[in-house]
């Protein structure tokens, strides 16, 4: 366990040490001149006074803390600490449009897709300096009634062929029901169907004609085709998709992705405007992806341009299927929306899909796509409801961070900070953006970068503008005089020396360093240590060396002195009340001692009669040193041997106020130092809150065992008095008849109570006999049978006669 312990807190000192060093990164980026110095952190600030530096310090120490600058003497005003800053130069409000109001436009008065408004602000400055980040708060409000524009591709192989007559009359019913949510809507159409080389077809003369089997009359095979650009007028629509024939292939994964691609480069023959740009992609089958077209010898990866001519892709055969990260970028560069259409057998793999393709939905499509137009409409609904920033890139000292603040309250931050979900049209939300560099880049022009929303065309615009000098870097005098007759410049009260040449004021050559002559000015006292062994000689002048603490410091002609080898209090330098200089303590206001550990301060030796220590003792160091060993505390008020006050008294207020007791023989030589004064009841005894000074009201028995009573207090005026209860409580003798009676009554009525509990039994035990005995009898059994062979010895006989009336005897 002892080592476990010692292994912690190893740990602990561990990251307090490098806590400490990674803290000051002013000091650690040991800056030569203001620019170096400013990069290194927010905090860090160059002290321009030219007498600042101590002697053995370098001209690093210049860049420091601003607080530690200060504390070190360097004065405000001449301390550089440049800031950044930020400027809004473009900020149009956010088009607050209602849907009723945008119906009641006319042609003359409609406002263009240009001129509605959605992100707020539209351009921004930035002034960065290193470490210190730069916000500004970025607004979004989705308007009402914004133009839309859908384009529909659509996979034309031979297992869509029932599909394709639904899609027939899309247009109109699509835009009867888009409608509802934009007046202004436009619709296009495209299909797709596979490389047209082996093996994804058949290349015979007549598969190529013809490649559906038996009699089925289908279309010649391509990769893509953009059978309609967009167009507002939906007859147009269900016509020329009308005209279309399915086509077929021999593999089961298509080549959507080529035709994906086509659609979001070529905007000018697709028509895309400036709008939120919908692509329907409705297929029931997989993708093939880059790397697949070597099955047909395509080695050439897709180089992300437009290769259509009659509205036709003429270069399947000769470029690759795109990467799902190059159909990214190109789908995120050209703000399109992607509505993933497909049958319920591959909605997983196109589920995947939607996760590494921002601001993209999936649907399950029926059989025969009947249900296709509630499915864009449900998947336009829940791509509008929510918003995802992006942003350009950014060199790699910049960092962005986002904070958003969503409806009903809700912030996110983090990478879920650049969305919002669960918007609805006219809802507002706001993000904010925080913007950090570290360090100037290589090319100190100004960089920038823009914020966008998923999906929209409207952006921010934001200039980077880099703090890489201080202001005093203007005013450098070059070959200054000061540097030794001209072989520095002298800027911000130090000289940045040119090369080859070293020392504070460059006075010497880089070559002359190491002499022995100027090595023996850095030794002290004619010692063998060159600067005290704690630094280096450079032109004859001690420079100390930096510590891996860069709080701590060397200083002195010699490197003799450091700010850390003081005494310690408490652990701590100084005792935390003072600072070290040159190995000794110098000691702030109300402190003293070597460590500064011992306080002038005799508050707190302040007792609650406003005498320190209690009139016991002197108040050292802050701390009571009781004169009497028997008194203890923190200030002197605890006497465990000595006698309570109470007892203390006791004898002088008995013989004094009663003549009893063992002082009654001494009472006026001994008891003469109190005033006693008699009270008659205990309710005129003082109170505490009746007197200022301390009260101690006592209960003591007397020699008769009597209780007395009495208070004692010492006045302000230090004069002690007692209060004294005129009458002592005694107690008395007990009264004899009623104990007689009481006891003679008890015996009676405990002998009466016998008596009956006795009785009581009695009657009890006898009803039990009684009851036993009626049981008995009623349970006794008889025989009731004649015995057969008996024989009655009474002989019976009748007068036949009798009865009979008028019988003649």
């Amino acid at each position: 366990m002892d080592l476990k312990l010692i292994f912690i807190a190893f740990i602990g000192l561990f990251y307090c040490c490098n806590s400490q060093k990674e803290g000051n990164e002013c000091i650690n980026k040991n800056a030569k001149h203001c620019g170096e110095c400013i990069q290194a952190g927010a905090k860090c600030g160059w002290c321009t006074d030219p007498d600042f530096l101590k002697q053995g310090e370098t001209v690093s120490s210049r860049c420091d803390e601003l607080q530690s600058l200060i504390k070190r003497g360097c004065n405000e005003t001449l301390i550089e600490n440049p800031l950044g800053k930020r400027t809004i130069l473009k900020n149009n409000p956010v088009t607050d449009r209602s849907k009723a109001k945008a119906k009641a436009e006319t042609e003359n008065q409609k406002l263009k897709p240009e001129e509605i408004t959605q992100v707020q602000p539209q351009k921004v400055s930035l002034t960065l300096r290193s470490g210190e980040p730069q916000s500004f708060e970025l607004k979004f409000k989705r308007a009402e009634d914004y133009p839309i524009d859908l384009y529909y591709l659509m996979d034309l192989s031979y297992s869509m062929k029932d599909d394709l007559e639904n899609v027939k009359n899309l247009g109109t019913s699509l835009m009867n029901e888009m409608s509802k949510i934009t007046s202004d809507f436009k619709i296009g159409f495209g299909s797709f169907v596979e490389k047209t080389v082996m093996p994804y077809i058949s290349t015979t003369p007549a598969k190529l004609l013809n490649p559906c089997t038996g009699d089925q009359n289908c279309t010649s095979p391509f990769s893509y085709k953009n059978v309609l650009p967009l167009t507002n007028n939906g007859a147009t629509f269900n016509t020329l998709v009308g005209e279309q024939q399915i086509s077929g292939n021999l593999d089961s994964p298509e080549g959507g992705f080529d035709a994906i691609m086509q659609v979001a480069v070529c905007g000018k023959q697709i028509g895309w405007r400036n709008v939120t740009r919908l692509l329907v992609f409705s297929t029931d089958a997989g993708f093939h992806f880059a790397g697949d077209g070597k099955l047909g010898g395509i080695v050439l990866p897709n180089d992300g341009k437009c290769h259509l001519e009659n509205n036709i892709y003429t270069m399947s055969h000769y470029y690759d299927y795109p990467s799902i990260a190059h159909l990214v970028q190109k789908l995120s560069d050209n703000n399109i929306q992607t509505i993933f259409a497909v049958t319920e057998e591959f909605q997983p793999v196109y589920q995947e899909l939607k996760n590494l393709i921002p601001k993209s939905a999936v649907g399950t499509l029926s059989a025969n796509s009947s249900n296709v137009i509630n499915l864009i409409i449900d998947a336009y609904n829940a791509l509008s409801s929510e918003v995802i920033l992006e942003n350009t890139k950014v060199s790699n000292n910049v960092t962005i961070e986002y904070t958003s603040r969503c409806k009903n309250g809700v912030i996110n931050k983090g990478e879920n900070g650049r969305k919002c979900s669960n918007i609805s049209i006219g809802d507002e939300v706001h993000f904010n953006i925080s913007i950090t560099s570290k360090g100037c880049p290589n090319n100190t022009s100004p960089e920038i970068i823009k914020i966008k929303p998923l999906g929209f065309t409207e952006e921010v615009e934001i200039i980077l503008h880099f703090i890489c000098e201080c202001d005093c870097h203007s005013e450098a005098v070059n070959n200054s005089q000061v540097c030794s007759n001209g072989n520095g410049t002298y800027e911000c009260g130090a000289c940045r020396c040119k090369e080859g040449r070293v020392g504070r004021e460059c006075e010497c050559s880089s070559n002359e360093v190491s002499t022995e002559d100027m090595d023996r000015t850095c030794r002290k006292d004619n010692g063998t240590d060159i600067c005290s062994n704690n630094g280096e000689c450079v032109c004859g002048t001690c420079e100390c060396k930096a510590r891996e603490n860069p709080e701590e410091r060397y200083s002195g002609q010699f490197c003799e002195c450091d700010n850390f080898n003081c005494d310690r209090s408490g652990n701590k330098l100084c005792g935390g009340h003072g600072r070290c200089e040159c190995r000794k303590c110098i000691c702030d206001p109300m402190w003293n001692g070597t460590a500064c550990d011992c306080s002038l301060d005799e508050s707190t030796c302040l007792a609650s009669n406003k005498q320190i220590c209690n009139g016991r003792g002197r108040c050292e160091c802050g701390v009571c040193k009781c004169d009497d060993l028997k008194f203890q505390g923190p200030k002197c008020e605890m006497c465990p041997t000595c006698p309570s006050a109470c007892a203390e008294h006791k004898d002088c207020v008995e013989c004094r106020m009663f003549l009893t007791g063992v002082k009654k023989d001494v009472c006026e030589e001994e008891c003469n130092y109190f005033t006693m004064r008699k009270v008659d009841t205990k309710d005129k005894f003082p109170q505490p809150t009746d007197k200022s000074y301390p009260l101690t009201h006592c209960k003591e028995k007397d020699a008769n065992d009597c209780w007395i009573y009495y208070v004692y207090t010492v006045t302000n005026s230090s004069e002690k008095v007692v209060y004294v209860l005129d009458k002592p409580d005694c107690p008395k003798g007990p009264d004899l008849i009623p104990i007689v009676a009481g006891v003679v009554a008890g015996i009676v009525l405990i002998g009466l109570a016998l008596l009956l509990i006795w009785k009581l039994l009695m009657i009890i035990h006898d009803r039990r006999e009684f009851a036993k005995f009626e049981k008995e009898k009623m349970n006794a059994k008889w025989d009731t049978q004649e015995n057969p062979i008996y024989k009655s010895p009474i002989n019976q006989f009748q007068n036949p006669n009798y009865g009979r009336k008028g019988a003649v005897l």
